[in-house]
């Protein structure tokens, strides 16, 4: 009998509250679409988990200036996948509704630089300060405020 551990549920429940806490990885979570109704194609969509454990549906683009011109106000995510089918963001950008192509092509390009084949687009958030809070959330490492 002295071979019985005893739990102490505070310290159990004190350390699952912890580990809830922590910051998470950012990750995607690939969402299940059923074909469209009427035989039309499923739609390609996606969702990313932030730091914060917040969800972000996304759809699914090729990684193409035309798309890119014609978006609008939205949060761009560059996406490179292994050969698993593992996605990882490359970069993360909030687009305007205001057309600046340079920084769109030099975007495009630093994107496939670094490897992007896909462009996930999420077009929920209504001002550019929820764009601006989900960009932070998304970026795999935190802005430092003393670079910004």
């Amino acid at each position: 009998m002295a071979n019985k551990r005893a739990l102490s549920w505070s310290a159990a429940l004190r350390d699952l509250k912890d580990d809830r806490s922590r910051r998470q990885d950012v990750r995607e979570e690939r969402l299940r679409t059923a074909a469209g109704l009427r035989g039309t194609p499923a739609l390609a969509l996606s969702a990313w988990r932030g730091r914060s454990g917040k969800r972000y549906v996304v759809g699914v683009h090729e990684l193409s200036e035309p798309e890119f011109d014609e978006m609008g106000e939205a949060v761009v995510m560059a996406v490179r996948r292994d050969a698993s089918g593992l996605a990882e963001l490359v970069a993360v950008a909030a687009a305007g509704a205001g057309p600046r192509e340079r920084l769109h092509r030099n975007w495009l390009a630093r994107a496939r630089s670094g490897g992007a084949t896909e462009m996930h687009v999420h077009r929920l958030a209504g001002t550019e300060a929820e764009r601006s809070a989900i960009v932070e959330d998304l970026e795999t490492e935190p802005t430092d405020p003393a670079r910004a």
